[in-house]
Formats: C-alpha cells, sequence, structure tokens
C-alpha cells in the first residue's frame, strides 16, 4: 500500500536540515518585527492562505503575525459558480491587484512580510514582495523551487516570486505538488506542500518565540483552558486579542498617499 504519511515526513526531515539556515534568518526577521512593535504580514493566495491562518490566530500562537486573506483568492468550497476555483485563479494572476491590496496599509521599515506561493509565478504574490520590497520591508517567501523553475515566468518582468526575496524556503513539494503513485493509475495524488508550508510556520513560530522571550518581548500566547484553567486562559486569549487590534491598528493607513 502506497502511504503518503511516510513520503510526507520524509520530505519534512529533508527539509529541516537543508533549510535550516533560511529558517533561522526568517525567525530572526520575524523577531526583531515583533519585537520593535511591528507585525510580520502574511500572505498567500489559494492553499496558501493555510499557512497564513496556521501562524495566527490559533492556540498555541500568539499576535505579531499579522495575516491578509484576501477571500477573491483564498476561498474554495464553492468550486464552481459564483465564488468559484476558475474566478480564483484567474484573480491571483491579475496584475496591479497587490498595489490595491498594499494601499490599505502603512508598510514601515521596522515591520516585515512573509509570502507564500508554492508556485511563484501568480501576478498577486510577485507584486505582494515587490511592494513590501520597494517599501522598506524585509521579505521572506516560501514557495517550491522545483515548481517555480519548472516553468518559464508568466509575470511581465520576466521574474518570479523567489527573485523578489531576502530570504527563500524551499517547501521541498516536487512539480505537481503530488507525491503518491498509485498502481493503475496515470497521474500521482496527495499534494504535500500544505504540510510542508505548516510544519515550516510552526517550526518558525516556535524559534521566535524563543528569541522573543530572551529578549523580554513575548506577546501573550493564545492558550487552552484545559491547560492553564480557565481564568488564565481568558487573560491570555484578551491579552492576545488586545495586543493585536493595537498592532492592526497601527499598519492602516489613515492618509492618502502622495501621487
Amino acid at each position: 500500500m502506497t502511504s503518503w504519511i511516510r513520503s510526507a515526513v520524509d520530505i519534512v526531515e529533508q527539509l529541516a536540515q537543508s533549510q535550516a539556515e533560511a529558517i533561522e534568518a526568517a525567525s530572526q526577521i520575524a523577531a526583531r518585527s515583533i519585537a520593535a512593535d511591528g507585525v510580520v504580514y502574511t500572505f498567500g493566495t489559494g492553499h496558501s492562505r493555510m499557512p497564513v491562518e496556521e501562524f495566527f490566530p490559533r492556540y498555541g500562537s500568539y499576535p505579531g503575525f499579522q495575516p491578509i486573506a484576501e477571500l477573491s483568492m483564498t476561498f474554495h468550497t464553492q468550486v464552481v459558480g459564483a465564488n468559484g476555483q476558475r474566478q480564483a485563479m484567474y484573480i491571483e494572476r491579475v496584475e496591479g491587484l497587490a498595489a490595491q491590496i498594499l494601499a490599505n496599509f502603512e508598510l514601515r521599515p521596522a515591520d516585515s512580510m512573509f509570502v507564500f506561493s508554492v508556485s511563484g509565478l501568480n501576478a498577486v504574490p510577485i507584486e505582494m514582495a515587490i511592494g513590501a520590497r520597494k517599501a522598506g520591508l524585509s521579505v521572506i517567501v516560501a514557495t517550491s523551487l522545483a515548481e517555480t523553475n519548472a516553468s518559464e515566468p508568466r509575470h511581465p518582468s520576466g521574474t518570479r516570486l523567489s527573485d523578489h526575496a531576502d530570504v527563500v524556503i524551499d517547501l521541498g513539494s516536487p512539480v505537481g505538488d503530488a507525491i503518491c503513485a498509485v498502481p493503475g493509475l496515470d497521474v500521482p495524488v496527495g499534494p504535500v506542500s500544505t504540510f510542508t508550508a505548516v510544519a515550516v510556520v510552526n517550526e518558525i513560530k516556535v524559534r521566535v518565540a524563543e528569541l522573543l522571550t530572551e529578549r523580554g518581548a513575548m506577546p501573550s500566547v493564545i492558550t487552552s483552558a484545559r491547560l492553564v484553567g480557565a481564568e488564565r486562559s481568558e487573560d491570555l486569549f484578551e491579552g492576545a486579542y488586545l495586543d493585536f487590534a493595537r498592532r492592526s491598528a497601527a499598519t492602516l493607513r489613515t492618509e492618502r498617499a502622495p501621487r
């Protein structure tokens, strides 16, 4: 019997070694932003929204990671019809949309940007990275180098997402993403990039927590009442959400941008 789990765990174990330096560099950038009272914007289209939500908010997570999830490119359950996949896949290739998304935010040099895209070829993720770097932010990219290098760039700049990063983390997923061959079936099944992306997120989340704790700058961690009791859990929850709200308010642009 073909085992997706064994194959996927092998890929994550390889990633843990091959990407250790990049993960450490990304963690240092994120810790600097959060400790400086800034944020780490996290962005992805398609299924790359999943690692964005893995950063925050959920149990075992903390503010400082600022998710940007555009529903037009990340809402999949309709599949066809209104809000269907055809539209979502089209929209993530629309040039100029990233600038409109970023126009909502006051991008500050203390902040940083984390962009997820397995293919690294679509216009919106690429232009999010370009816009962030132009504003002086450090940019971390998580992508599949095998996937992105298997096709010619389709952005007018002739570049891939990985060309606009200060740190590139290779998700290790193969071309086409699926990793299991089934006898009698001529195409593979079982995509792995979400699994590897979530592994990267939690590795970084834990390392950043270590760095922030060392600096005395660790925000409240959303924690289950089953671990710390109802009162302490409520205090941590409220502390984390108020911290997130305060940071969010500081990110929103409130003045008209110069022409």
